[in-house]
């Protein structure tokens, strides 16, 4: 599916202005998708190999696409706060798609550390209506909020995450409720060295229409 990038590169974030980027299908959207970037301090922004790829398989699902960088990373300003000010850039991120694309579902999306965030905020948030974690490191941070958000949940695990075993993303998985999802994407590592575009083709597959 062809896409175009529309003429965003920052957001108004309440710590200053957020690195932006939106990406929109060649038809008309479906939903709109707000995807969190890795931790910022270990460099992750929205240019994450993971992140992009991502991206890529929203957009092939016919979704738009928000993707930033948290404060404190790349060229958003603002300190990291470990938590707090980051769950307040994604709420930023997520009033940002609701303006823009008004009516559309929206589909909190998130990376590692950033999985924890979207699916902490999207939970709380009832314009989210889908909550997709990819790599979530559930061994360091608390995703209980998945389990009692009552909308669907997607887990994308790479086999040989070395944070998260796949006996521990098992186990996490088995406390959602339905409708909820689990791949498992064969000997990738946390990652997804080697691995990466399966993250677009495994993003397609779950979120298609």
């Amino acid at each position: 599916m062809n896409h175009h990038p529309a003429s965003v590169r920052h957001l108004d974030g309440p710590a200053g202005r957020l690195e932006a980027r939106i990406d929109e299908p060649a038809g008309p959207p479906r939903a709109v998708a707000v995807v969190a970037p890795p931790h910022p301090e270990l460099g992750g922004t929205l240019h994450d190999r993971v992140v992009y790829h991502a991206t890529q398989g929203l957009i092939r699902v016919g979704c738009a696409v928000v993707r930033f960088t948290f404060r404190g990373a790349g060229a958003s300003e603002g300190t990291f706060t470990g938590g707090p000010g980051e769950r307040d850039d994604f709420h930023a991120a997520i009033d940002a798609a609701a303006a823009r694309y008004p009516g559309l579902p929206i589909w909190a999306v998130g990376y590692s550390f950033g999985s924890w965030i979207a699916v902490d905020v999207g939970a709380a948030d009832p314009r989210v209506a889908i909550l997709v974690a990819i790599a979530p490191p559930i061994d360091s941070y608390d995703f209980a909020a998945a389990a009692t958000a009552g909308k669907p949940v997607f887990l994308v695990h790479g086999e040989f995450d070395h944070f998260t075993s796949t006996k521990a993303m098992q186990r996490f998985y088995g406390t959602l409720a339905e409708p909820r999802e689990l791949v498992i994407v064969d000997s990738a590592d946390h990652v997804f060295d080697g691995r990466v575009s399966e993250v677009a083709d495994t993003i397609a597959d779950l979120l298609h229409a």
